[in-house]
């Protein structure tokens, strides 16, 4: 016995640690998931929600303590009881999750490894099996070192959690495991390979056949029933591939700008997620920032999912000197853990990442701004169908393109014939249209 509770013991620490250490990394992905679990469609608890980051850090904190408390054998029976009651809660909250199909990722291990909803619950149901044989066997657990020692090693376990924990808030997270971390190139992330898994869809019809329902399950194709079509019941067996960005999108009055601007060389985005709770002082700071990326050279796009109304005040207010364009307020969380933060892009990979509060090493060398595109004149000589259109340029047969070249001025006339008949007598292929022009002599 005294073998397997020093091993369950030591297994459980350890899990305890990096698990909390993920996220106390990042402690505000943390806290949007909490908002995701007190929101409406899960728990429904609406009131814990200002409070979201507060609890986060606390939780994440406390889960890297009690393993190193654990495994140090510091106050066993109050580090034991947490342990338990909080995988407890724990598993719980991922059973309700996995059974009513709530959330589809727990966030345990933050954004490094996705876990579904059974897997979560599986995993804490093994933990609270091990956690019970600790428990059980209390006695066993020992000090490594003595008093003195191993409440040093605590107080400085607590002292560098908080520490870490302030760093990474005033900051980013330390480690990046999203697919906006730097280097990382959005267009790459938001493709689909050729040969990426296709989605695997169960159909199953349910026909009345002689005043008798039958079932014929199929994955592609109709089944052949003498019958009447009653239902028809979907089962997805395996979904489709997903790729790592899939919801960032750059749009303004209904227009998609996102390949357009993601193809810029040099390009300053300023994410925030909500420009209602946008820190003022870091708006101040980015109006620093982006004025001095304008003056040399960049594109600046500001990202939000605020309303218009919202974006030309929070505009005027500070004097910003760059357009704020849409994007979903969850991608936007995802991008950066500030409100507001800055990226700097070329041609769509990121080249740099900071907090608002690091914006003094954001480095803006002069650049060549890329030239404004030529607008696209529309030929005057377009039909409806010009493939089989004939252009004819004082008789002569010529292109699209040679007569787009002339200058207007040389024009006398101009004539478009649709007429079958008249067509037929210029010429005896099965041309739709013709295009007369006549130049001056």
């Amino acid at each position: 016995m005294r073998i397997l509770v020093g091993f369950c013991r030591i297994f459980v620490g350890i899990f305890f640690i990096i698990s909390g250490f993920i996220k106390l990394n990042d402690p505000i992905g943390f806290a949007f998931k909490l908002e995701e679990y007190f929101g409406a469609t899960v728990l429904d608890l609406p009131f814990f929600m200002p409070y979201a980051l507060g609890i986060s850090v606390i939780v994440v904190v406390l889960e890297v303590l009690l393993g190193l408390f654990l495994i140090l054998g510091y106050k066993p029976k109050f580090t034991i009881w947490s342990l338990l009651l909080m995988i407890v809660f724990f598993t719980f909250l991922t059973f309700y999750s996995a059974y009513f199909d709530k959330v589809k990722d727990c966030g345990c291990f933050g954004d490094a490894m996705a876990m579904t909803p059974w897997e979560s619950f599986t995993k804490d149901a093994v933990l609270l099996v091990l956690i019970l044989i600790v428990f059980a066997g209390q006695k066993y657990i020992k000090p490594f070192f003595n008093n003195f020692a191993t409440t040093l090693i605590a107080l400085v376990g607590f002292i560098a959690s908080l520490g870490f924990a302030y760093q990474v808030l005033m900051h980013l997270p330390s480690i990046d495991f999203r697919p906006y971390r730097l280097g990382a190139n959005i267009q790459q992330n938001m493709s689909v390979p050729d040969d990426a898994p296709q989605a695997i869809i169960e159909y199953t019809y349910v026909f009345n056949v002689n005043g008798k329902e039958e079932k014929h399950t199929v994955t592609e194709g109709y089944p052949e029933v003498d019958g009447e079509l009653v239902r028809v019941e979907t089962n997805t067996i395996r979904d489709a591939y997903e790729p790592p960005i899939h919801d960032f999108s750059i749009e303004k009055d209904g227009e998609d700008f996102t390949a357009e601007i993601l193809e810029l060389d040099n390009v300053i985005l300023i994410v925030a997620y909500n420009l209602r709770k946008a820190e003022a002082e870091g708006l101040k700071i980015i109006k620093t920032a982006t004025d001095k990326a304008i003056a040399n050279g960049y594109d600046v796009i500001g990202l939000t999912a605020t309303g218009a109304e919202e974006q030309k005040a929070i505009k005027e207010h500070y004097n910003l000197n760059f357009d704020f364009y849409f994007c979903d307020e969850t991608a936007l969380k995802t991008i950066v853990r500030s409100n507001p933060g800055v990226l700097k892009l070329k041609k769509g990979t990121v080249i740099q990442k900071m907090h608002f509060n690091d914006l003094d090493q954001l480095e803006l060398p002069e650049v060549k701004r890329a030239p404004e595109p030529k607008p696209i004149v529309e030929s005057p000589f377009i039909t409806e169908d010009v493939d089989n259109t004939l252009f004819l340029l004082d008789g002569e047969e010529v292109t699209l393109a040679e007569l787009d070249a002339i200058d207007a001025e040389t024009i006398e006339a101009v004539n478009v014939i649709k007429d079958t008949m008249q067509i037929k007598e210029i010429t005896t292929k099965n041309y739709t249209s013709v295009i007369q022009v006549t130049l001056k002599d």
